[in-house]
């Protein structure tokens, strides 16, 4: 219960940072300012812990380069589509790869429960997407989202491997600090100065959204050290329900019935995950 708990209020940080995030003057901007101060975390927190063991160096170079991967493809997805549509799309990919890696690769066994459990959270997911049939001009839009998918699900596999062999806020500490320096470095290649010129406003917003990602990401990877991989993956993915709330809240998009019908089954998935 505690893990559910956890998890589900990571899904609530999740899904505000990235509101936060859409909903930027300049999101590339943004994005990389988020990263910054994750980044300046990140170090404090590698300052304080040290060194993690030199087998674990793998997962922490992969992880970065997989979450820098998923930052692009986030950014894309928000860029090219609506944020009701391209969130849980992305976030509906991953519990789905998850769990086929978690049984065929790692040899994880899931209850029955868990497996229809994981099951209903996706379709709910995939669900509360292709309500509203998107045309071809969403096909780059949906591409982007699906790709932001996948990274997700490769990295929360090397995630929850990594936890195992490393204190978590180790793992955090690195995996902040490299990705959120480089960040930064490759928008300001790309961008020039321009990047550097926010209005206060948005410095600030960006400021407290890195934090909320971090709290968010933080509280997973604990969750990961007591429960399953897919399981964790699943309940994570949640905060599109948060998410669609959000959007129809504060963006004014649509959250109707069949949409409502499709987070019911969501909701479903949660419980069999839970009583397992």
């Amino acid at each position: 219960m505690l893990v559910l708990v956890v998890v589900l209020a990571a899904a609530v940080l999740h899904a505000t940072w990235n509101a936060m995030a859409h909903g930027a003057v300049d999101r590339m901007a943004g994005l990389a300012l988020f990263e910054l101060a994750a980044g300046v975390i990140g170090l404090v927190l590698v300052l304080v812990q040290g060194l993690p063991p030199v087998e674990t160096w793998g997962y922490i170079v992969a992880s970065t380069v997989l979450h820098l991967a998923y930052l692009a493809g986030l950014l894309a997805s928000y860029e090219l589509g609506q944020f009701s549509q391209m969130y849980p799309l992305a976030r509906g990919t991953s519990p789905w790869v998850v769990a086929v890696i978690s049984v065929v690769v790692l040899q994880q066994t899931l209850a029955p429960g868990v497996l229809v459990g994981v099951l209903l959270v996706s379709a709910g997911l995939i669900g509360l997407v292709f309500i509203g049939r998107p045309g071809r001009r969403q096909v780059p839009a949906l591409a982007a989202a699906i790709g932001t998918g996948l990274t997700i699900a490769a990295y929360t596999v090397v995630d929850g491997l990594a936890v195992h062999k490393m204190p978590v806020l180790t793992y955090m500490g690195w995996v902040f600090m490299l990705q959120g320096f480089t960040m930064p470095l490759l928008v300001l290649a790309w961008r020039g100065q321009s990047v550097l010129r926010l209005p206060r406003g948005a410095v600030l917003s960006a400021l407290g959204g890195s934090v909320v990602s971090m709290v968010a990401y933080g509280l997973v990877l604990w969750a990961q050290t007591r429960g399953t991989l897919a399981a964790v993956a699943a309940l994570r993915e949640t905060s599109i329900i948060f998410g669609a709330i959000i959007g129809a809240v504060f963006f004014g998009e649509r959250f109707g019935p069949r949409r409502a019908i499709a987070a019911a089954v969501v909701v479903a998935g949660i419980v069999l995950i839970s009583l397992e």
